[in-house]
């Protein structure tokens, strides 16, 4: 893959950077656990389906739709907390992207942005720890704040320079990229969209299995 007129290279985290799509399922279960096996399984599958969107927007879901209750702070602080501490254990004992250094190496002239629907100061905290911050020379963004916005913000503020190109794992990171102006590969070796494959055929979307395999 043909990567030396990229100006800006953008990732997503959870099954990009990280075999974290798992991890993160489990810890959405078990956040929404006191709420019933039922809700907390509907949560999960929701989860998966709306790969990429922010955790705020997904325990309001919960709340709000699934379970049938008013969108509390105490609610959500308890939701938050709860999913927060099971999966920051799992980020740091997850996998990091074989061919990630690679990827690095093959690339020095251009700027690295992580985009995550992910919390943001969570994110920054594990890839400090575990040795892969400074990789990311454009910054490291998540969550409160949607892809969609900071993409915008970034390419607004002449942080993100196009041509870029997204790698991502989901139908939403596709659609953020797309949105934004940018283009989009598919990292497919662990992801949880189901249909990917007839996905990214019918919209023309060249996939890789790991981020390695994106070195030329």
């Amino acid at each position: 893959m043909k990567l030396d007129h990229y100006q800006t290279l953008v990732f997503d985290c959870d099954g990009v950077i990280l075999d974290s799509n798992k991890v993160r399922a489990r810890a959405f279960y078990n956040a929404a656990l006191p709420y019933g096996v039922e809700h907390a399984e509907a949560l999960e599958a929701y989860h998966i389906l709306h790969g990429g969107v922010s955790r705020y927007v997904k325990f309001e879901t919960l709340l709000r739709d699934m379970v049938g209750l008013p969108v509390t702070d105490e609610a959500m602080k308890a939701l938050l907390h709860a999913f927060t501490t099971e999966a920051t254990v799992g980020l740091m004992q997850c996998e990091i992207s074989p061919g990630l250094d690679a990827l690095r190496q093959a690339t020095p002239h251009a700027k690295w942005i992580l985009v995550s629907g992910a919390d943001q100061r969570e994110l920054r905290d594990v890839f400090a720890r575990r040795g892969i911050a400074e990789m990311f020379d454009g910054g490291i963004f998540g969550s409160p704040d949607n892809k969609e916005h900071i993409l915008q913000r970034e390419i607004s503020n002449g942080n993100l320079a196009r041509p870029a190109v997204f790698f991502g794992d989901s139908r939403y990171d596709h659609q953020a990229a797309s949105g934004a102006g940018l283009d989009f590969v598919f990292v497919s070796r662990w992801t949880d969209m189901q249909g990917w494959p007839q996905y990214c055929a019918e919209n023309r979307i060249p996939v890789v299995d790991t981020l390695g395999d994106a070195v030329a």
